[in-house]
């Protein structure tokens, strides 16, 4: 590998440097499958114990359902009208954990719920004081209720007809890809060793019909390597029953998926300093409109599709039931031509009886290990992750024999942790805050002060640290999940498309056939992110 001529930086190196190390014979004490929150969340728990531990994502991190959430760290108000009081429990307890171990990346958000009947500020008070009481000492802030004039101090947007008020209550909020690029840094911090773009194409097993290793191959070389490992996770959310079929062709799929639609649209739709919660739609779902990055999500629908895709596509009549909804409450409303990007996710819930509709199906997560010591993480949320990883580590360890090591992850600070008001913190809205204690060493890179695009927040030097230090190997990687931008204006990111390119050949040494290959493939991508 050429370095290049203006970089002498031995981070540019570290993925020839771990690709070497896959020719050790020595094995792993866990390899895990997959990195989106539960691959990393279960990867951080296993080298934070001490164990020899690798991950292996075949595209990048994050890059399916990972990155496409609400944006939301939170217990899940619509669990609790479920009556699934342990989920919301467990789920709270770890939101506080995290907004301690991540404060960089997580913080408090009001939500409103608008009343326009008299039942609702009571009925909606009461379920949301045991939403209070049920996150214990780790709650955020107290709920409470609000007038008509303080609610539209809160969301001046809303629809004035008929508003008697509301009920505010605190969740937190994040931003999914960089929590998982700040697992993969977390990682490597501790001792653990991760590869994107390194599909896994087989698993191995010993004479006892134990898996024993895996086959992986280098996207970017084509060069395949095996790996030796005591156990093997499979934490590749949708994906499960696919590497399920690599140990058991015959075994029978868990999985039910359904894909949740995004539209995201200018912060001039709900300027205030909260969020909106629609409880209960025409179709009993819950809908919410969520600053975000200075921009505005509004989502998600819960309808169950027949397979999953590595770019699941929204449905009009998913369109149209979320902008139907907003009108109903945000004055002006988006339309259509509103909408700067357009994204869907897939959920991996598991399977139930026949005939449950999906927005029924638990969103606990789920652990099964095979006969032949496989196991499997499924299901759950991103607020859940770290448990998650708890949860699968002590499996884990527990089969292969591995030392009992307690778990350091509840009081771990994640990788550029910043106490809340410390100096050099970035005030929350500014998007430099997500790099944490790194954003000063961001900031003295090339091109810090050269905007990448002028209807989008980043800057030249963020390219240069993704390549550099985020193992950004794409255009898609940077454009994407290390920056936001093409969730926040699929076509803006599209024309920053060329420069990135430009960027990332010189940081990793590509040619210019290289940049118009990645140009048209991630013009290509966003063009589905574009509603039309």
């Amino acid at each position: 590998m050429t370095l290049p001529s203006n970089s002498s930086r031995a981070d540019l190196l570290a993925r020839a440097s771990l690709l070497e190390q896959l020719g050790d014979p020595a094995p792993w004490d866990v390899v895990v499958i997959g990195g989106g929150a539960s691959g990393l969340g279960t990867a951080v728990e296993a080298a934070t114990r001490g164990y020899r531990t690798l991950l292996l994502e075949a595209h990048d991190y994050a890059k399916g359902t990972s990155s496409r959430s609400t944006k939301l760290v939170h217990g899940g108000v619509r669990y609790l009208a479920q009556g699934n009081v342990s989920l919301v429990r467990e789920a709270l307890h770890e939101r506080g954990l995290l907004k301690r171990n991540a404060p960089h990346l997580v913080h408090d958000l009001g939500f409103l719920i608008a009343g326009y009947t008299w039942w609702s500020a009571p009925f909606y008070g009461i379920g949301l004081k045991l939403y209070d009481l049920l996150a214990g000492k780790l709650n955020l802030q107290s709920s409470r209720y609000v007038n008509a004039t303080e609610a539209l101090k809160h969301a001046p947007t809303l629809k004035k007809d008929g508003l008697l008020g509301g009920i505010l209550y605190f969740d937190g909020q994040f931003d999914d890809s960089r929590l998982a690029i700040t697992l993969l840094r977390t990682l490597e911090d501790h001792g653990g060793a991760a590869l994107n773009h390194a599909p896994v194409t087989a698993l191995h097993k010993n004479a006892a019909g134990q898996v024993d290793g895996v086959s992986l191959r280098d996207a970017e070389s084509g060069q395949a390597y095996r790996v030796q490992a005591k156990v093997v996770v499979n934490a590749t959310g949708v994906f499960a029953d696919e590497v399920r079929r690599m140990d058991d062709p015959a075994a029978k799929a868990m999985l039910s998926p359904s894909q949740g639609v995004h539209l995201v649209v200018d912060r001039r739709f709900l300027p205030g300093d909260s969020a909106l919660m629609v409880p209960r739609t025409d179709d009993g779902r819950v809908l919410f409109a969520v600053p975000w990055h200075d921009h505005v999500v509004i989502g998600t629908t819960d309808t169950p599709v027949p397979e999953t895709s590595l770019e699941p596509r929204a449905l009009p009549e998913e369109i149209e039931f979320i902008l139907q909804t907003a009108a109903k409450y945000l004055e002006p409303a988006p339309t259509r031509g509103d909408v700067r990007s357009v994204y869907v996710g897939l959920r991996p819930l598991v399977k139930a009886a026949e005939g449950t509709d999906t927005k029924a199906l638990s969103r606990d997560h789920v652990i099964r290990i095979a006969e032949s010591g496989l196991i499997t993480l499924t299901g759950g949320k991103w607020t859940t992750y770290r448990r998650m990883g708890e949860d699968t580590v002590n499996r884990a360890a527990a089969q292969a024999g591995l030392p009992e090591r307690l778990s350091l992850t509840q009081a771990l600070h994640l990788h550029g942790w910043l106490p809340q008001g410390a100096n050099g913190a970035a005030p929350e809205e500014d998007h430099w805050r997500v790099y944490g204690s790194d954003a000063a060493r961001v900031r003295q890179l090339q091109g810090a002060d050269v905007p990448l695009h002028p209807e989008l927040p980043y800057s030249e030097a963020e390219v240069r640290w993704a390549a550099r230090l985020e193992q950004a190997r794409t255009v898609e990687d940077v454009l994407s999940r290390r920056l936001r931008a093409l969730l926040l204006n699929a076509r803006a990111s599209s024309e920053a498309a060329p420069r990135v390119a430009a960027i990332l050949a010189e940081e990793l040494g590509r040619d210019e056939a290289w940049q118009a290959a990645q140009v048209a493939e991630y013009r290509e991508l966003a063009a589905g992110y574009v509603l039309v």
